[in-house]
């Protein structure tokens, strides 16, 4: 077969295709009509060549990725029937989230010894009670995902002011040293309306100030939370793109760590109508968080953003991700993307474009002087008023919403708790980055509009 494709197909360089497609256009303005610009600066070709092939070379991940079911702690042992529940059913990694301190002997009961990765999401800081957890888990593998940075961008407050929070960080820190106790909430600047570009830029100057406070040998110890929107091969470059440039930056450091990155979809395209094609999103972006080469994978149900949890609905997002992984094969699958011309070509030009908001950033004064003067906030919030005005537009589509949408959908009965934004008058020191769905507005008229 390949003497068969050299002998009677000739090569044709890049100029020669390019040449041809301009005599097809009948004089029609190549750049005009072939070139696409992404909200980015990103160039999008009609083609990609040999001739013009660029490759990074990108810090490959360990292992195979996690499936992790996420948990909201009500009660400890409701808790704790759910993740075994999970874990019998193909989950090999639970989030638990809690907004106060909890029983964790009752919580980890069954649980231990099982190869099974644990993550905290806790909405408060407590020493002591981090201190006491990780002393229980000491021989699981276990992130507390603790960003005070990130809790000062989402609401504008620290838990209690700059001072305490990182000493209260350090302490933690220097009594857990191979722990993995920081994380980067980069989902908050995805869900907000940031771009691919932005997202990487930040989530580097994000983890740059802990870098700068703790030192380099930190980077091992800190998670990535990247949430994966729907432009797929954007997505995959997104995190390969973010995979290089950290190495790159840790260089000043000299140390080299493969980045640890957690992934789950997006909220910001996610609808209430036509809510089974939340199903569909979700599916995408997870095969564009395994073949970007993350480490765990949670998926939420269909209908997470207007129904309470449910089996039914967690059981289906769980599956999704089992089938990918079994039935699909999507094992060590990071190497696919690897010499695809377009996808690095992607990643290239995120990797600069992101490397030069990132320089920016850091010979201004860094990330949190930024956040303080509202500079990040105001960037992210220009790129979402863009994608709400192509949303409106119908440049960007979602089937069911914009596009296609079912009259006789009524949704008014279905809503057991609130999917739009909350507005919080509640006094903050600096301007909060406030996630937002794009089909918010279009909904509410939609719900007034219900016989």
């Amino acid at each position: 077969m390949t003497d068969f494709i050299t002998q009677d197909f000739e090569p044709s360089s890049a100029a020669a295709w390019k040449q041809k497609i301009q005599f097809e256009l009948d004089g029609a303005d190549y750049n005009e009509n072939l070139l696409t610009k992404t909200n980015e600066g990103i160039t999008i070709k009609p083609f990609y060549h040999l001739d013009n092939f660029e490759k990074l070379n990108i810090p490959e991940s360990n292992s195979d990725f996690k499936i992790c079911q996420n948990i909201t702690i009500t009660t400890t042992n409701e808790a704790n029937k759910k993740a075994i529940d999970a874990t019998n059913n193909g989950a090999n990694a639970l989030k638990f989230s809690s907004t106060k301190p909890f029983n964790f002997n009752e919580l980890f009961d069954c649980l231990l010894n099982k190869n099974i990765e644990f993550h905290l999401q806790l909405e408060f800081l407590n020493e002591n009670f981090i201190n006491k957890i990780s002393t229980y888990l000491k021989n699981e593998t276990i992130f507390f995902n603790i960003d005070i940075l990130g809790k000062l961008a989402k609401t504008g407050n620290w838990y209690n002011s700059l001072d305490k929070d990182f000493k209260i960080l350090e302490n933690i820190i220097s009594k857990n040293s191979e722990n993995n106790i920081l994380s980067v909430d980069v989902s908050l600047y995805q869900n907000a309306g940031a771009n691919t570009v932005q997202q990487v830029a930040y989530a580097l100057a994000h983890a740059n100030e802990y870098l700068t406070k703790f030192g380099g040998k930190i980077a091992n110890h800190i998670q990535f939370n990247f949430a994966i929107g729907s432009n797929y091969f954007f997505e995959i470059s997104k995190i390969r793109a973010f995979r290089y440039l950290f190495n790159l930056v840790l260089k000043t450091y000299n140390i080299q760590v493969t980045p640890i990155i957690f992934a789950e979809p997006s909220f910001r395209n996610k609808t209430i109508y036509d809510f089974n094609v939340n199903i569909l999103r979700s599916a995408t972006e997870c095969m564009s968080a395994i073949l970007g080469g993350v480490n765990t994978i949670s998926n939420f149900s269909y209908d997470h953003i207007f129904h309470n949890e449910n089996e039914f609905g967690e059981r289906i997002a769980r599956n999704q991700l089992l089938i990918l992984k079994e039935e699909c094969n999507f094992k060590h699958t990071q190497f696919i993307p690897t010499n695809s011309y377009y996808i690095e070509s992607i990643t290239k030009q995120i990797t600069e474009k992101a490397l030069d908001i990132f320089k920016e950033i850091e010979a201004s004064g860094g990330f949190l002087k930024h956040l303080k003067k509202g500079t990040i906030q105001r960037k992210i919030v220009e790129n979402a008023k863009k994608e709400q005005q192509q949303f409106y537009k119908g440049d960007i589509v979602l089937l069911g919403t914009n596009k296609y949408p079912n009259k006789q959908d009524k949704m008014k009965g279905e809503l057991q708790k609130n999917p739009f934004l909350k507005h919080n008058p509640k006094k903050t020191l600096i301007i909060p980055i406030i996630p937002k769905r794009l089909a918010e507005k279009l909904e509410l008229k939609r719900l007034k509009d219900e016989a």
